[in-house]
């Protein structure tokens, strides 16, 4: 009798465990509404249009929903004596060098300047406050991330064991990255990183590595919906740079045009430092398409567009990533450069009290306006020390004060945290009117109930 209850019990705890995984899984296959607290039950926000399969079937497991932890030693370490300075690494590219993997010029120092110039501000202020509880001031070791593959790595060494460094900022390059936190994993240093926005950075689940920036992954969303859904496009070509930042940065929006029934007609590639561009152009203007999108750098892809016009494709839409965003992009493309989109990781127009004060202080340091990697460089710099100053000189209690954030506001705004500790806030775009940039938030574009994650709209033919 004792072993006919006891497998009732048995099978009834079966049972109960059967139900309570289904209604797990039931929950997180559930489309996000707007009361769905974060972090998101779907990695990414991704939309239910832009679900792999999402037409067809349900996934039978789901990835990157569980918080990543730490379990490792070093919380006890006690805080060491007679420290003459708080030593924090950055890592980015400042100088101008030659890639040889691609053959040709970086232009990432243009925008690794502006991200160190964000993180001096912010230690500026802390110092100025006190330093570290207001006893030792702040120290900004920096280091210059030169293209070269690997040597990032040995940057990275250099920080963690020769200087010592208590945490980590920077990071623009997707494959030194990479590299990079790999390093930071066995030294169990944290990153923070402030200028990656590949999408597979933080899917490496290393649970010492933070980043701020909106990821091409949330502006590939929006630039979608509002190439194929707002302005109805059907026929875009893609032409972008032949490095990883062009190779994995577009992969989104790749998918994203074949999942809602309008898959690019050709992905071709170019050079970094290329300067003519007309054997793909020609190529493009034969299939008839009604938009073109690039990734890469500012200066290439401002020839790209003003060989284009050139060409005689003047209607065209021209998509691309928020690096085209600057003004040397618009010095170069001249006038009538014709309808220009691109994502942007935030919206740096709206009334913000600490986003004012930041551009008054950059200008005054800096003599010069801040764009998204200054401001996220700040931000990021800005939460790095605010755990510094709750966890106390230990590595590992500083990875925890930061793995703690789920919610920050800083100067790009509301900046939100999903399980694997990377930002999921929504993207802005950044459409060319009149010679500047103006920028609109999902909501601007498609109004409030449009800005919810919905089905695509009915009738349109669906992809994978």
């Amino acid at each position: 009798m004792r072993h006919i209850q006891a497998f009732s019990l048995a099978v009834l705890i079966l049972v109960v465990s059967e139900t309570a995984v289904a209604a797990v899984q039931t929950g997180l296959a559930s489309p996000q509404s707007a009361s769905t607290p974060q972090p998101p039950e779907r990695y990414a926000n991704t939309p239910d249009r832009y679900m792999p399969f999402g037409r067809f079937a349900e996934p039978y497991k789901r990835f990157f929903l569980e918080p990543l932890e730490f379990l490792g030693p070093g919380r006890e370490k006690p805080e060491p004596e007679g420290l003459k300075s708080v030593k924090i690494g950055f890592l980015g590219p400042i100088q101008p060098t030659v890639s040889v993997a691609i053959g040709g010029a970086s232009h990432e120092e243009v925008l690794g300047i502006k991200m160190l110039q964000g993180m001096q501000l912010a230690f500026e202020e802390a110092n100025a406050r006190g330093g570290y509880r207001g006893r030792i001031p702040y120290e900004l070791v920096v280091r210059n991330d030169n293209g070269l593959w690997g040597s990032s790595g040995n940057e990275i060494i250099h920080l963690a064991y020769n200087e010592k460094v208590w945490a980590i900022l920077g990071g623009i390059d997707g494959a030194n990255s990479h590299i990079a936190i790999r390093v930071a994993l066995k030294a169990e240093v944290p990153w923070m990183n402030t200028g990656d926005t590949d999408p597979t950075f933080t899917e490496t689940k290393i649970p010492w590595v933070f980043r701020v920036i909106s990821d091409d992954r949330q502006m590939c969303y929006l630039l979608c919906d509002y190439a194929f859904q707002k302005l109805g496009l059907k026929r875009v070509a893609g032409l972008r740079a032949s490095n990883r930042y062009g190779r994995v940065n577009i992969d989104e929006f790749r998918d994203g045009s074949r999942r809602l029934g309008y898959p690019l007609l050709a992905e071709l590639q170019y050079k970094v430092g290329d300067t003519d561009f007309t054997p793909q152009l020609e190529r493009i203007k034969s299939l008839n398409v009604d938009g073109v999108v690039t990734y890469g750098d500012a200066p290439e892809s401002a020839l790209i567009l003003k060989q284009m016009r050139e060409m005689g494709m003047t209607k065209q839409v021209f998509l691309a990533s928020d690096r085209i965003v600057s003004e040397e992009f618009l010095q170069i493309v001249g006038q009538n450069p014709g309808p220009v989109v691109a994502g942007y990781p935030y919206d740096p127009t709206r009334d913000d009290r600490k986003l004012h004060e930041f551009r008054k202080a950059f200008r005054e340091r800096f003599n010069e306006e801040p764009e998204q990697y200054a401001a996220h460089g700040y931000d990021g710099a800005c939460m790095l020390i605010e755990a510094i100053e709750k966890a106390g000189l230990n590595r590992a209690l500083i990875r925890d004060a930061l793995a703690e954030i789920k919610r920050y506001h800083g100067v790009t705004g509301e900046i939100v945290f999903d399980y694997i500790q990377q930002d999921v806030s929504p993207a802005s775009l950044a459409i060319l009117e009149n010679g500047k940039f103006n920028f609109y938030t999902r909501e601007e574009l498609f109004g409030p109930e449009e800005g919810q994650t919905k089905q695509a709209a009915a009738g349109s033919p669906g992809g994978s």
